[in-house]
Order: structure tokens, then C-alpha cells, then sequence
């Protein structure tokens, strides 16, 4: 089991690269996390939904995603609380203190998810959730140390050195664990170094003598990991806006933003400057296309964009003939209004919405949670993506559906001008087809670039590195 020191030390990307590595020496690997929070999920093939970094891993160990992997996704949706999906499909939701009292139900669903997984592998590379040292959640616990110790794994502890304070990390998690959680751990890994990695030999013998695990590795920051997509939107708040092309494509950071991961193909783009919006910065006047992303709470969400003033922005895009594009949340935003009629995201009760699109919005508790295929309508392009939403959208923009499924059903709606635009559909920019249309749309020369060879690039490299710097033999010798 991978458990770290804190939130985004790197344990989902260690896992990811572990896989891959064990996978390419002919070993039947499985990711294990039983419970996430994340609003950044992935639909499987059999329908359900897990977090994103759990399809990342089983695309890494070269098998398909399962809802096994995930059994406990908690989906944040700002003031409702957390979603609780279990096994891939949504049970309710519930407040941060009534979950605890959720968690003595769960614990047989994940022991039953891990138990189906070991029985179908060599390997089960299991991932912690936050940190290890989070004592004041240990009781009832199905997420950290509870897990490993009902199923006695053996833990290794992952630092985040690029953070700053990796010693007092490391040593601080033994100070405050219980003796037998801390019993468990068999080693850590530091991760993210930069400089000259002689420089830490005496923090990792320090470490080493203070809390008696073995050193498994210095791993050096590697920076095609920021590649693949994020667990949750912690780097996304952060990361700079990227490229220096002609044609810029802005999009707003709202607090409960979603599979945002359908930003990131256009990162590579040589003619998009990808520009994030942050509270307290204008959308940019030069933006060719405003992308409204996805939300776990578009009603919340559109009050954030207009305190922002966002929704004044986007006025005056359009009126300089600026394009705007919502995917889910930011589809539902996009309309006359959204209702909510049974309160799942708060308050029951309907909102008026940005008025750029002739439809409007009913939430309710079915989850459309599928994979699809088709072409676009306006240029007859193929796309594949899927689709993860609550709630249905109708109108008289709707009479120019933007997707048309394999299956004939269509997606989508238009303004008469073709400025405005939305779909329910996510994942449409990974597909090579899809991003190079949209490129030359705005103007702009798409490169030859294949966003999924990319990725199985990254995850190839990432693998290797961590060939090189941890000691993987002796870390798969930790397994029981």
C-alpha cells in the first residue's frame, strides 16, 4: 500500500508508475484505492464511475478500468456536501461528519472490491487517500491505516521533498501514528527531488535512523508527469497558463470544477495559449474561445462566476463575436436557468442562468454514465468521449444538436449564430479528430500531435524512471 505524508505528494502517479513497470516484467498488477475524493472521475466500461487517477493506473497495469478500483468515490458539491458513489453508481450524499458514521457500511464493499481484485492478480498496488498521519479520521477508518490493517499490507510512505520540510514529514508521521499503524510501514520513497541528489544522503540516513523503515528511493522530479491527468484540481488552481500560440482559449477555475482533465490535450497545441481564469482575474479579451468546464455544482458554480463578474465578461466576448463552449455543468450554466427541484445540490429551488443559450435545465437524481461514440453534425468529424451528468437539458437551441451518437441520439445545442455553444459530452478534445477541427476552426494550424500515444509515452517514461531511482526489487520483495 502507497500512503504519503500528505495530499498531492505524488502517490497516484508513483502507483501509476509502479504499474507500468511491474506490468512490462509480465505481472498481473491491479490499482486498489478505496476510497477517493476527487471531482475529476472516469466512466468504465461497464457503466460505473471511479476516480480518474484509478483509470489512469489500470491504463498503466495494461487492463481495463473497474469498479472495483474505486469502490468509494466521494464527489465534493459544495454546500450539499459530498456525492457518495459506490461501486461506480451514486448511493446519496452526505456531510463531512455524517460520512463518518457511513463508513462501518462501506468497509465490507471495499473489502469485497480488493478481494475480487486479489483474485484476479500477482499484484495489488493499493493507494492511500491524503495523509497517513490524519489521526483525528483514524476511527472507522477505510481509507489509510484502517484498510492496511485489516488486510495487513505492508505500507510504504510517500515525502514530497519539492514542497519543502520532507524530514519532518517522514519522521513527524511516525511520531504521531499508533505504534502498530507505524508497524506496518516498511519503508518511503522521496519524491520530486531537484538538484543533486548527494546532497540528501544524510536527510535519507537521518530518516532512515529516526524511524527505522528503509529507504526505498529518491525519486527526481519528472517533468512529463505534468502530462497526465490530475487527481483533483490542486495543480490546476496553481499551474501557470501554458503556450505562447496566437490563438488563446480561456476557461474559468470555479471552486467545484470537474473533469477538468478536457482541458489538457489543448496544452499541446503550438497554436493555443491555454489561459485559467482565477477569482480575481478577467477573462482575457483576446480569447478566440471561452471554455465553461465541467462542475460537481453548476447551480453554486454560476453564483461563483458571476461574484467573479465572469458572466459580464462573457457578455462582452460574445458581442465581439467571441465563441463560448459549455461541456456538462458549463452547458447547464450556459441556459435560461437550471432547477433543482428535489435540492440535490443544496436548496431545492430554480436560478436564472447566463442566457446564452435557449435551453434550460431540470437536475435530477438519475446519472447518465456512459461512453460514446459518433460525429459532429456541423463538419462531420468523429469524436468518442462519454458522458457523466445529472440532470436534462431542453430548449429551442436544441434544434441544433451539436453530436450525433452511433446509435442516432444526438447531444448538444447551438445559438442561431453559432457563437454559443454546448454538450454534455466529456473527453472531446483527447480525440486527435476532434481537437484538430476545433483548431482550424479558430484559425489556427493543428499539429500532428496524438494525445493518447502521449500518454502511453509518459507513462512509459514515468515507469522507467522509477526503474532507475527507487529499488523496485526490493520494494515487490515488501509484498505478502
Amino acid at each position: 500500500m502507497i500512503q504519503g505524508t500528505g495530499s498531492d505528494v505524488g502517490k497516484s502517479l508513483i502507483v501509476a508508475g509502479l504499474a507500468r513497470a511491474f506490468a512490462d516484467r509480465g505481472i498481473r498488477v491491479a490499482p486498489f484505492k478505496p476510497q477517493n475524493m476527487s471531482n475529476n472521475a472516469a466512466v468504465t466500461a461497464d457503466g460505473g464511475e471511479i476516480g480518474r487517477a484509478q483509470a489512469l493506473q489500470a491504463r498503466a497495469a495494461r487492463r481495463p478500468a473497474s469498479v472495483d478500483m474505486n469502490p468509494v468515490l466521494l464527489k465534493p458539491q459544495g454546500c450539499a456536501g459530498a456525492q457518495v458513489v459506490v461501486r461506480g453508481k451514486v448511493i446519496g450524499a452526505a456531510k463531512a461528519r455524517e460520512y463518518q458514521d457511513w463508513k462501518p457500511r462501506l468497509e465490507p464493499v471495499v473489502l469485497e472490491s480488493y478481494a475480487r481484485l486479489r483474485a484476479k492478480s500477482d499484484l495489488v498496488l493499493v493507494e492511500g487517500a491524503g495523509s497517513a498521519a490524519e489521526i483525528n479520521l483514524r476511527a472507522g477508518d477505510i481509507a489509510n491505516m484502517g484498510f492496511a490493517r485489516r488486510v495487513d499490507a505492508p505500507v510504504v510512505l510517500v515525502g514530497d521533498i519539492d514542497r519543502g520540510g520532507v524530514i519532518a514529514q517522514i519522521v513527524g508521521c511516525k511520531a504521531v501514528l499508533d505504534p502498530q499503524d507505524a508497524a506496518l510501514i516498511e519503508g518511503f520513497i522521496v519524491n520530486k527531488f531537484r538538484g543533486d541528489p548527494s546532497l540528501f544522503d544524510d536527510g535519507m540516513r537521518f530518516i532512515c535512523e529516526r524511524t527505522g523503515w528503509a529507504a526505498l528511493g529518491l525519486a527526481p522530479y519528472f517533468p512529463p508527469a505534468a502530462r497526465l491527468p490530475a487527481e483533483d484540481s490542486f495543480g490546476l488552481r496553481t499551474g501557470p497558463a501554458s503556450g505562447d500560440g496566437k490563438i488563446t482559449i480561456a476557461a474559468p477555475v470555479l471552486p467545484n470544477i470537474a473533469n477538468f482533465d478536457d482541458l489538457d490535450p489543448l496544452r499541446a497545441e503550438a497554436d493555443v495559449r491555454l489561459t485559467l481564469a482565477r477569482p480575481g482575474e478577467p477573462l482575457p479579451a483576446e480569447a478566440a474561445l471561452v471554455i465553461l468546464p465541467g462542475s460537481k455544482a453548476a447551480i453554486a458554480d454560476l453564483a461563483a462566476l458571476r461574484a467573479c463578474g465572469w458572466h459580464i465578461d462573457l457578455s462582452a466576448h460574445v458581442r465581439r463575436g467571441g465563441r463560448v463552449l459549455g461541456i456538462c455543468g458549463g452547458y447547464q450554466m450556459m441556459g435560461r436557468a437550471i432547477a433543482d427541484p428535489c435540492g440535490l445540490e443544496g436548496d431545492a429551488g430554480q436560478v436564472e442562468g447566463l442566457g446564452l443559450l435557449d435551453v434550460a435545465t431540470v437536475l435530477g437524481a438519475h446519472k447518465t454514465l456512459t461512453q460514446v461514440r459518433g460525429r459532429t453534425i456541423a463538419d462531420d468529424v468523429t469524436f468518442s468521449g462519454y458522458e457523466m451528468h445529472m440532470g436534462e437539458t431542453n430548449g429551442k437551441d436544441c434544434a441544433r444538436p451539436m453530436l450525433r451518437f452511433e446509435d442516432g441520439g444526438v447531444d448538444g445545442a447551438a445559438s442561431a449564430d453559432g457563437l454559443c455553444a454546448g454538450v454534455y459530452v466529456h473527453g472531446l478534445f483527447a480525440d486527435d479528430r476532434q481537437r484538430a477541427a476545433l483548431v482550424r476552426s479558430l484559425g489556427g494550424a493543428p499539429s500532428s500531435f496524438s494525445y493518447e500515444k502521449s500518454i502511453e509515452a509518459t507513462l512509459d517514461g514515468w515507469a522507467a524512471h522509477l526503474e532507475r531511482h527507487l529499488d523496485l526489487d526490493r520494494l515487490l520483495g515488501l509484498a505478502r
